[in-house]
């Protein structure tokens, strides 16, 4: 299995796997999902064998915080580490240019995947496109 990670500013390709993931598997409202935040973020998509199965997109907010948002794996590719490596680039890159936080609304059921990454949820839970949500904090 051959994995390649590539970034760029065109949402194109990120879309298409994040439609597959939250519109068609988990019904988020597709009004939830186009949230006319990409513009001016950074789409991080993961290849498998040359085919784009996982993506994640940046924004840096403040000049000293990442947001992480929209991580997303194929159902057919889960369980190989896809979406951790996207985390770990992300937040490598983000170390590197100085930032020194990271944010993320997670997921409830995913909370402790992020926890992993040094993530913390800060709050209580809040709907987000019908799913309960967590926001969640990590110094990098």
């Amino acid at each position: 299995m051959t994995v390649e990670i590539t970034r760029s500013d065109d949402p194109t390709e990120a879309r298409r796997l994040r439609w597959t993931v939250f519109v068609e598997e988990q019904g988020i409202p597709v009004e939830a999902e186009m949230d006319g935040t990409d513009p001016g973020c950074t789409h991080w998509v993961l290849r498998e064998d040359g085919a784009p199965v996982a993506t994640l997109r940046t924004k840096v907010i403040d000049d000293s915080t990442l947001k992480i948002g929209r991580v997303a794996t194929l159902a057919e590719a889960r369980g190989r580490g896809h979406a951790r490596r996207l985390m770990e680039a992300a937040l490598a890159e983000a170390r590197a240019a100085g930032l020194a936080r990271g944010y993320l609304s997670a997921q409830e059921e995913v909370v402790g995947w992020y926890e992993a990454f040094g993530f913390v949820a800060e709050g209580g839970p809040y709907d987000d496109g019908g799913i309960p949500h967590r926001d969640m904090w990590a110094d990098l």
